[in-house]
């Protein structure tokens, strides 16, 4: 049994008739896994609830008007301008079977490294989410990452540093152990050149001396 629950509804509305059904609170999804995609809604404010927890990584039980379906959220669609969650498709899974999902990295112990607390260097991050494997049951929440040892402005932390749970893989069998997923960068430094480009005074053309020696106008009058 998964640890979110959703309940649907289903719906007859298609295409520009979904407008109808949004304005009642409702989001249309369809359930994809069976012989056909089914066509479904549920009620927006519950169903925004579960997305926030459960993501694309996690499975939900769905309640699919009496019939029990376990499923992860494949995609969900959001207005560029509200920033609604206007569509979502829901994959059909097996509590049995291994899926794929995927799933965020938190750095963890950040704040207890020598690089925050003695020289208060800060950490960016440059992958967010990967990929993996698992029976639903043993879907990670999150792929932790820590970064406790992290001391000099060049240490990183890369893709060999993630801890997989048990029954957990990469999906990408062939992903680079040593790609980075974060590093160490000096804010106060990165201050410092911010403040020497913005200070530099703008070079003129009438400043810069052709190949020859001579200003590029002195240049231009000889032409003349």
């Amino acid at each position: 049994m998964a640890e979110y629950k959703l309940t649907l509804e289903k719906r007859e509305l298609t295409g520009k008739k979904l407008s109808t059904l949004r304005a009642k609170g409702f989001i249309p999804s369809v359930v994809y896994g069976g012989k056909e995609p089914v066509l479904m809604a549920s009620e927006y404010v519950a169903t925004e609830k579960v997305l926030t927890k459960a993501g694309y990584h996690s499975p939900i039980d769905l309640d699919m008007a009496g019939k029990k379906q376990l499923a992860i959220v494949k995609s969900a669609h959001i207005d560029p301008v509200s920033r609604k969650i206007i569509n979502i498709e829901f994959q059909a899974i097996s509590a049995k079977e291994v899926v794929e999902a995927t799933t965020p990295i938190v750095v963890v112990n950040f704040e207890a490294s020598e690089a925050s607390k003695t020289y208060h260097f800060a950490l960016t991050q440059a992958i967010e989410e990967l990929a993996v494997k698992a029976k639903p049951a043993d879907l990670p929440k999150s792929l932790e990452i820590d970064a406790s040892n992290l001391k000099e402005v060049d240490d990183k932390l890369t893709i060999s540093d993630i801890i997989l749970p048990n029954g957990v893989e990469f999906a990408d069998k062939e992903l680079d152990p040593e790609q980075v997923v974060a590093s160490l960068y000096d804010p106060a430094l990165e201050a410092e050149k911010r403040e020497a480009e913005a200070e530099e005074p703008a070079v003129e053309a009438a400043d810069v001396p052709a190949d020859n020696g001579t200003k590029p106008e002195a240049e231009a009058e000889k032409a003349e």
